[in-house]
């Protein structure tokens, strides 16, 4: 798929790199890229594809532009209020750069349409912040056998990871399964504006990679993204031989709307870190064993007591650990914490799924602790 005149002087920035160049940029103007959510994670994606040059975005998403959006999606402007997302997205990707062919989805992802949806595109990414959502896109992206780029947000933090077919572990390998409303979406925790078009670019940045064979992605590695003391960290899984979906012995082969779970968010306990401090000083009162899911290395850099370190990326492998140490210490409750709430809330959601009980969570995690209770409490 030979470049115009107009696109080579579009693109004559890529066109200057070695590692695409043009035979690059025709894989880009050649591909489909699907991305899930245009929020605030899909804006810069789907702005940043469409200006490299992407032949073929598609957008899916079923929600209005509300005026709380603007603070950072990106994406739309004030007189965009209103309209549906996915037609505003449209008529704002093609005014950017009329070379490329946009696709408005403005449905509601169900298993009845999602496989078809995936079907007609090389690279998907996934910018929901409804867990039901993600696992539904990863389930059909392992089902069709399609890379999919997932990031995630909270407050502060980003994630992102890569998945392609036969190369690595996909995003149930890392998180098994989780509980919709586990995790507070923006409207209830707040996010930085900005930290989605941090995590976005670097989406849109996987995609590009994969679609012209340069760099190496996210293949098996969690990137987390802290935007408050500005620095990342990497953490590697593994593909898991008993995934659901992906392993050697997958039962989701059919793709099913979620079922109800069998623990609602509500029936997990949220406690401030004043409440945490006021329990740990009346253990007769409620007995706890705090749960630390922070990566070894920061938590020997500081960790509260007593406290028990299980990485959230092992809890699933690690969940005997817990009851046995309620056990032995006699502890009623266990509280899952980390850094700053967003790691700890995940692994809140799977120890539920694992028949965990009696579940509590330190809102805001060690920071909020170091702000509220404890000012020579050092977090790393």
């Amino acid at each position: 798929m030979s470049l115009s005149r107009a696109e080579q002087a579009r693109y004559q920035r890529h066109l200057s790199l070695q590692e695409i160049g043009v035979a690059g940029q025709e894989k880009l103007k050649a591909a489909h890229v699907l991305v899930v959510g245009a929020g605030g994670l899909g804006s810069p994606a789907t702005l940043y594809l469409a200006a490299a040059g992407v032949g073929t975005l598609g957008v899916v998403d079923c929600d209005r532009v509300e005026v709380s959006n603007l603070q950072r999606q990106i994406l739309f402007d004030s007189a965009s209020v209103s309209r549906p997302k996915a037609e505003a997205a449209r008529a704002r990707l093609a005014a950017l750069n009329p070379e490329i062919h946009v696709v408005a989805h403005a449905v509601e992802l169900r298993a009845a349409n999602v496989r078809e949806i995936v079907r007609a595109y090389d690279v998907v990414l996934d910018g929901t912040d409804r867990l039901t959502t993600r696992y539904l896109v990863n389930d059909a992206c392992v089902l069709e056998r399609k890379p999919l780029v997932a990031a995630a947000i909270h407050r502060f933090e980003g994630q992102a990871m890569t998945y392609v077919p036969g190369r690595g572990p996909c995003y149930r390998c890392l998180f098994a399964d989780a509980i919709e409303g586990m995790v507070p979406n923006c409207a209830e925790a707040g996010v930085l504006g900005v930290l989605p078009g941090v995590m976005g670019a670097i989406q849109a940045t996987e995609a590009i990679k994969l679609i012209t064979g340069v760099g190496t992605p996210l293949i098996g590695r969690l990137l987390a993204y802290d935007a408050l003391d500005m620095r990342t960290d990497e953490f590697s899984f593994q593909r898991r031989t008993d995934c659901a979906v992906c392993g050697d012995r997958p039962t989701i082969t059919e793709l099913r709307d979620a079922a109800p779970a069998c623990m609602s968010a509500e029936e997990i306990r949220h406690l401030s870190p004043a409440g945490l401090r006021e329990l740990l000083g009346n253990p007769a009162r409620d007995s706890l064993l705090i749960v630390d899911v922070r990566e070894p290395h920061e938590f020997a850099f500081g960790h509260l007591p007593g406290s028990l370190n299980i990485p959230v990326g092992q809890i699933e492998h690690r969940l005997q650990e817990i009851p046995s140490a309620l056990a032995r210490t006699g502890a009623l409750t266990p509280v899952f914490l980390c850094r700053s709430g967003a790691r700890s809330m995940a692994a809140c959601a799977i120890a539920a799924r694992g028949g965990i009980r009696s579940i509590a969570h330190l809102d805001g995690g060690l920071l909020a602790w170091q702000a509220e209770c404890d000012e020579t409490f050092e977090v790393a």
